[in-house]
């Protein structure tokens, strides 16, 4: 049942074999996935799949499927290498740097875009701490520092609480934001957790907030116990929004993509960013062509209120943040909402339609005579 365990007794599924529910033929065939890309789940999120339905979105969410195997893009598909400082610590946006501080989740989602934090552990995410502070601290631009992963909510508060307090005491970082699928993969991390929650009351200041950035994708993620976990984050003087990709079979049909907008500001979550799907390596399947899945979003948002509708469709490129804006007479706009190099952010793209296309560099012909640098194609075999 859920909500019937604490943090302490979850248990913790690595191994696809552990899945009572799964066939020894299924779990064979999954085998070969979950050799190449990483399984993590728990008690709590798999108490949310129906296993009578084959199409189970939370299923299809958390639950290797074979077409993972496909060859079909590349590991780091936003370039985020490019933007790294050190390892752990990216400088993309000129006011904002991040910190993968974690290289572990309470459950891997399939469409995962960073599968190479779990590939390789030991040399994705941020060990020099004090390194990073030193950069951060000599770089007065920086006024947003995200805290991610992995996902940081799964370090003990005290390790967490020692990233935070030290960016605290650099008077330019005004904004502590951490991008966490907790509440909806395992809320005890936030109920059971006092010290959790009391240093967040400590370092979300009047004038310095912390922003929970969560990640519901489905509207079955917002159980009772999901939704006490957000309120008490906001108790403690959070400010919580919500981030999520579009993803095949999950959140794809504009009904239940209106329920998880219009639910989540009910309970004070701003629908923030829905992301196009990024060509990770493996994540075909998931994937919704960018034009279908803007009328997609659109169809949602004419189903809820402004409050429901304040998110934005974008793809997160290596050039920059790129909303997807307007689609009309075979042309598609787009817009770059934040760019790596500021003089282009504010730009604007016309581009010839392609509902085959499922990111930037699948639209070849640029209609205003816009310069944009595309030099590789994300997607097709390694």
């Amino acid at each position: 049942m859920v909500g019937s365990r604490s943090d302490n007794r979850m248990r913790h599924l690595t191994k696809i074999e552990q899945l009572d529910q799964l066939s020894r033929t299924e779990c064979a065939e999954l085998k070969a996935v979950t050799d190449k890309f990483a399984f993590r789940s728990n008690d709590y999120y798999m108490s949310l799949i129906d296993w009578d339905d084959p199409d189970d979105p939370i299923r299809r969410l958390i639950i290797p499927a074979r077409q993972e195997l496909d060859e079909w893009g590349r590991l780091d598909p936003s370039d985020e290498k490019t933007y790294c400082i050190m390892p752990g610590l990216e400088h993309k946006y000129n006011s904002t740097a991040l910190l993968l501080v974690s290289n572990v989740c309470d459950g891997i989602c399939r469409y995962c875009f960073r599968k190479r934090v779990f590939i390789n552990p030991q040399s994705e995410y941020l060990r020099d701490v004090p390194a990073a502070m030193q950069y951060i601290s000599r770089h007065e631009e920086i006024t947003n520092v995200l805290l991610t992963g992995g996902d940081p909510l799964v370090l003990k508060p005290s390790k967490l609480e020692n990233i935070i307090r030290q960016l605290r005491q650099i008077e330019h970082v005004k904004i502590i934001r951490i991008g966490t699928k907790a509440p909806a993969f395992n809320p005890y991390r936030i109920v059971n957790e006092p010290d959790l929650l009391e240093m967040i009351d400590k370092y979300s200041t009047d004038h310095k907030r912390i922003y929970i950035m969560t990640h519901f994708i489905h509207p079955r993620e917002l159980t009772n116990l999901a939704v006490k976990a957000v309120g008490l984050l906001q108790k403690a003087g959070a400010i919580t929004a919500n981030q999520m990709p579009l993803i095949r079979g999950v959140n794809d049909n504009p009904e239940v993509l209106a329920e998880l907008l219009a639910r989540l500001s009910f309970i004070g979550v701003v629908p923030y960013y829905i992301f196009q799907c990024r060509p990770a390596l493996g994540n075909k399947a998931y994937t919704v062509p960018i034009e279908e899945g803007y009328e997609i979003v659109e169809w949602a948002k004419a189903l809820v209120s402004g409050l429901a509708k304040r998110v934005r469709f974008v793809m997160s490129h290596s050039t920059g943040k790129v909303e997807i804006v307007g689609k009309s007479g075979g042309l598609v706009y787009f817009k770059y909402h934040r760019a790596a190099e500021n003089a282009d952010s504010g730009r604007f793209l016309t581009l010839t339609s392609n509902p085959d296309a499922y990111w930037l560099d699948d639209y070849v012909e640029m209609i205003e005579d816009y310069p944009v640098d595309l030099p590789y194609r994300f997607y097709g075999p390694q």
